[in-house]
């Protein structure tokens, strides 16, 4: 998946009561963002290493992004990643296994299905992993005091630690410091996960 952003089977909405596509929530929510933080597009775009005009796309809701240049803007904003594909709207929400934003590496076979944002008075978010063994997804540290939690559903995978990743499988579970350098490297076809990214 070289090319990376919203994978194609994500439906219009994120959930009960939305209609908006994951495009369009991205475009809301980084307008929004970017005001409440008084930061100019340029500068935006300077912080994340991305170039103003891909900024400016994303923004009319015509980009594609990728899970690292979400990352990237977030990292910018100095919001979570969640806050860039929420719609921060429904009471009710119901996510059926193949839907969801989901959100696609441009480096790996990644793909990451936002399925539980932190809401104002806690910090986690909870994301369904589907991997594929080849290139791994090899994160940069997030925020300082952000820790990661995995469940393995199927297959089996390497994560943790870049330099020191553990060997999991079906129904293992693994915390580690997401405030350095991580990896998650599918070893079996078909491999799935359950990440909870906890911001303290």
């Amino acid at each position: 998946m070289a090319s990376g952003g919203f994978g194609s089977g994500v439906p219009d909405g994120a959930g009960i009561g939305t209609e908006q596509s994951p495009q369009k929530l991205v475009a809301v929510a980084l307008k929004r963002e970017r005001t409440r933080a008084g930061l100019s597009l340029s500068e935006v775009a300077r912080r994340a290493d991305i170039a103003k005009s891909t900024l400016s796309q994303l923004e009319s809701g015509l980009g594609n992004p990728s899970l690292e240049t979400l990352w990237a803007l977030g990292n910018a904003l100095g919001v979570p990643f969640s806050q860039l594909v929420d719609s921060q709207a429904q009471t009710v929400q119901l996510i059926r296994a193949g839907e969801g934003p989901a959100i696609a590496s441009a480096n790996a076979s990644y793909i990451a299905t936002l399925l539980a944002p932190s809401p104002p008075n806690a910090r986690r978010d909870l994301y369904r992993i589907v991997a594929e063994p080849g290139e791994p997804r090899i994160s940069t540290p997030h925020a300082r005091g952000t820790t990661e939690h995995v469940v393995i559903g199927t297959g089996r995978a390497e994560v943790g630690p870049t330099a020191d990743p553990i060997e999991l499988g079906p129904g293992d579970y693994l915390a580690y410091p997401g405030d350095e350098e991580h990896i998650f490297r599918a070893l079996e076809p078909g491999t799935t996960a359950i990440l909870v990214s906890e911001h303290t």
